[in-house]
């Protein structure tokens, strides 16, 4: 197939995105609305950890701080001056945090900035490290951010975070930018470069060996990841209209690598669908943690169940299904059409 034909075909999907959004938001309601706009969220998450661990291999656990960074970064310039007075009534907010303003695109932009010059600072000295204390040492990044957000009040108003901040994030806002980072992302990953980083993760002394420099390679790949984290916590934080420290402990970050695991690392794909399907059932699964009634027998909720199922779920997928829904396949056209003709030519012999 061409490359033309490939391109037609990749805006017709998005059309028929775009009339499937338009149809859900004059049909659906607000609850429904709210799980399109965290499927989009979670899937441009997910994307991002797979380009730093599923597509070159550094297990990182630090999403939810770069999610945290560019949720308050946005937060800050989005929010009106007049309530930022209204937020902070402990201490004064610093001058340039009041004064501070931007439109919505920019200040998601700016969030990703912000998160990706972290990542290009704490990269330098933890990608330095091996697999399993980089997973560590990026798990202790993620709670040093959420312990300075509750301790630096002029910046975050500390414990209390951000209330009313605007609602920008509509499901045209969330699915427009999980295009732009799928299709960043993708990419990335057909070219030059992502041979480099999925070189790294396959056999990183072999990769060395022919000259590519491991460190510099790694550490963009981790920035890379860091910016559309940061997006991805812009988005949140408007979307959901609250943030405070405690949104940003280390379950967020298992949310997210739990979707990755599942829908294989190493599979663009495979985050895409997971995204769907776990967004889906965390909302569904919402009745273990309420009372059950089994005729005049009821059974107590039990608050945090929900992640209990989950975890046990990844457990079941690491030991019986380790390569995830996908593996490292990706949708193709090609494949598509291919099983149309072969299955047309079976027809017609």
């Amino acid at each position: 197939m061409d490359r033309k034909t490939k391109i037609l075909l990749n805006v017709a999907a998005a059309a028929v995105l775009s009339l499937f959004l338009w149809w859900a938001q004059e049909s659906f309601g607000g609850y429904r609305i709210q799980i399109l706009n965290l499927i989009a969220i979670n899937a441009i998450l997910a994307l991002s950890l797979n380009l730093i661990y599923g597509f070159t291999g550094m297990f990182s656990l630090g999403h939810a701080g770069f999610m945290a960074i560019g949720a308050y970064t946005c937060s800050i310039l989005i929010l009106p001056e007049t309530q930022k007075e209204m937020l902070f009534i402990l201490v004064s907010p610093y001058s340039w945090v009041q004064a501070a303003q931007a439109p919505f695109f920019l200040a998601v932009i700016g969030g990703g900035l912000v998160a990706a010059f972290a990542g290009l600072l704490v990269g330098i000295p933890l990608l330095r490290l091996g697999d399993d204390y980089l997973g560590i040492a990026t798990l202790g990044f993620a709670e040093i951010i959420r312990v300075l957000a509750n301790n630096i009040p002029r910046l975050t108003n500390g414990a209390l975070g951000f209330k009313g901040i605007p609602d920008y994030a509509n499901i045209w806002w969330n699915f427009g930018w999980f295009i732009i980072t799928l299709y960043c992302i993708a990419r990335i990953i057909n070219s030059n470069l992502g041979n480099v980083f999925m070189a790294i993760r396959d056999d990183e002394a072999a990769a060395k060996a022919m000259g590519i420099n491991i460190f510099r390679y790694k550490l963009l790949s981790f920035t890379i990841g860091a910016f559309f984290a940061g997006v991805g916590g812009a988005l949140l934080a408007s979307l959901l209209t609250t943030i405070d420290p405690k949104m940003f402990l280390f379950t967020l970050t298992f949310n997210v690598l739990m979707i990755v695991v599942t829908g294989g690392l190493g599979s663009l794909t495979g985050s895409v669908l997971a995204s769907i399907g776990i967004t889906i059932l965390m909302e569904w699964l919402r009745f273990v943690e309420s009372p059950i009634f089994i005729g005049s027998f009821e059974l107590k909720g039990i608050p945090g169940m929900r992640m209990v199922v989950f975890s046990l779920a990844l457990l079941f997928i690491i030991l019986f299904r380790r390569e995830g829904l996908m593996g490292m396949r990706e949708f193709r056209w090609d494949w598509l059409f291919g099983k149309f003709s072969k299955r047309g030519s079976a027809n017609g012999s």
